[in-house]
């Protein structure tokens, strides 16, 4: 297996933002799709805390938080460097506050 070096986009947005009628987090990994991105996957925390120091728990008595959503996206720094515009103006329109990480992959796909 030959391994890539590419580049992962990492976006923390609270499951609860909303973009239109959609989760932010939706809307991103649409508009990846639509960029021709290599891949998204969104991933669903199950317990965090951030800025405001305020725990998010999946546990069932805490139905009404915002748990964190994780949107990881692969492709060349170039594409990534394209795409992060967007994402900066999605969470605007979306009046919603996210995190991002950035850094180097290597990647392999195995069949």
């Amino acid at each position: 297996m030959e391994l890539q070096n590419l580049e992962m986009l990492r976006l923390f947005v609270g499951e609860q933002v909303r973009y239109g009628h959609r989760p932010l987090y939706e809307e991103v990994v649409r508009e990846a799709r639509l960029f021709g991105l290599a891949g998204a996957t969104v991933l669903k925390g199950v317990l965090s805390f951030g800025h405001d120091m305020q725990f998010n728990t999946s546990k069932i008595m805490d139905l009404g938080t915002n748990l964190p959503m994780v949107i990881e996206i692969v492709d060349s720094a170039e594409k990534i460097d394209g795409f992060l515009p967007i994402v900066e103006q999605l969470v605007r329109d979306a009046s919603g506050r996210a995190m991002l990480t950035r850094e180097q992959v290597r990647v392999g796909i195995m069949e």
